[in-house]
């Protein structure tokens, strides 16, 4: 398949250069031992089960990133070091690389990735792997094949092998016409983002594939994650900004309201909708949310215990644009009622934390 190699070494460059700015039915979820793909008569499939005393056996696509060294962190201490896989197609530095399995993995070769899920025994999967969407806007092609080819090869694999799927959805899969105070789970999608328009096509083809074939999908709508590794959008950088220099320029307009979620609610969500019970699960995508604030109302609480911040508004017309076109609150009532999701960080803990994260060799730190 040469086309499919020359994709995968396109992806190869595309993902180590720096990237930029992640119907209602309850159907009891059966296991099966064809895969959507068309097989030889004589290949011979199972699907891989665990009993309730056993851990899953966990691999994360695109593990490399914020998201999947800190769930990998999560689960380790949960299921154990050796029972959760990182895998990446990038060189991963050495803390990550001592700190339990990594495997090279590559969601454009399918054969590799099927090698991987039986050679280790895989039952959850962790799809990660994704062109944001600056990356995507730019090589539109490429973000085509990681993103939808790419995920092709996930859902007919854990189909497969009667795998436990996640893989997140985002809060760019919505668009101008959705509602946006609040946005609920179900509602208008019309994004007009590569990257938005891939995760909406994740998101059905996996609710698909549940109906279809039996396949227990399991997806969550981050909002904006929030922490001192996160993509540096403008509720990142006023922390690293505050404590660097005591000035901050914000490229958004102050009264521009978004939904947000400290890095660790976000981990936690993941593991909580993985480990919930597949009867309680009313839908196949969920709403996240942990806090709704503004440019002005994030100010407001950073100056509290650094009153001297001075800062400027220099409005970004194109990430103005895309902010106006995002919700502004999600409703995640659906996840609360039905696997308890709760967050524990609200704005004042939030701005706590990561000025206690960021500061400690800074003037707030010697302030306090």
């Amino acid at each position: 398949m040469p086309v499919l190699r020359a994709l995968s070494k396109a992806a190869r460059q595309a993902l180590l250069a720096p990237g930029c700015g992640c119907p209602p039915l309850a159907v009891a979820v059966r296991s099966i031992s064809f895969s959507p793909r068309q097989v030889t008569n004589d290949a011979s499939f199972h699907s891989v089960s665990f009993s309730e005393t056993d851990h899953p056996k966990v691999l994360i696509t695109g593990g490399l990133g914020q998201l999947g060294v800190g769930l990998a962190k999560l689960l380790r201490k949960r299921f154990g070091n050796n029972n959760v896989i990182l895998s990446d197609i990038r060189k991963p530095p050495s803390h990550v690389f001592h700190s339990g399995p990594f495997i090279y993995s590559d969601i454009l070769d399918y054969k590799n990735l099927r090698e991987i899920v039986v050679n280790n025994r895989i039952t959850w999967l962790v799809h990660y792997s994704a062109l944001l969407s600056a990356v995507g806007e730019a090589n539109v092609s490429l973000a085509r094949a990681v993103n939808i080819t790419g995920l092709h090869n996930i859902l007919d694999i854990a189909a497969e092998h009667g795998l436990r799927l996640f893989v997140p959805s985002t809060i760019g899969a919505f668009g101008p016409t959705s509602p946006r105070n609040p946005t609920p789970d179900l509602c208008v999608q019309r994004p007009r983002t590569i990257y938005g328009v891939s995760k909406v096509h994740a998101e059905l083809m996996g609710e698909y594939y549940h109906h279809r074939y039996g396949l227990d999908f399991r997806c969550l709508r981050y909002p904006g994650i929030i922490s001192a590794d996160s993509q540096p959008d403008y509720a990142v950088a006023i922390f690293h900004d505050a404590i660097k220099t005591g000035k901050f320029e914000c490229n958004l307009k102050p009264d521009t309201r978004l939904p947000m979620m400290y890095i660790d609610d976000c981990l936690r969500a993941t593991l909580d909708v993985m480990e919930a019970p597949a009867e309680q699960l009313t839908m196949r995508t969920y709403n996240i949310n942990a806090m709704s604030f503004s440019p002005e109302e994030l100010v407001a609480e950073v100056q509290k215990p650094l009153p001297d911040l001075q800062v400027t508004y220099n409005i970004d017309p194109v990430r103005q644009a895309i902010a106006d076109s995002w919700p502004m609150n999600f409703d995640d009532n659906n996840a609360r009622k039905d696997w308890g999701w709760k967050h524990d960080y609200d704005l004042p803990e939030l701005v706590t934390t990561m000025l206690n994260f960021l500061g400690a060799d800074s003037r707030i730190a010697r302030a306090n």
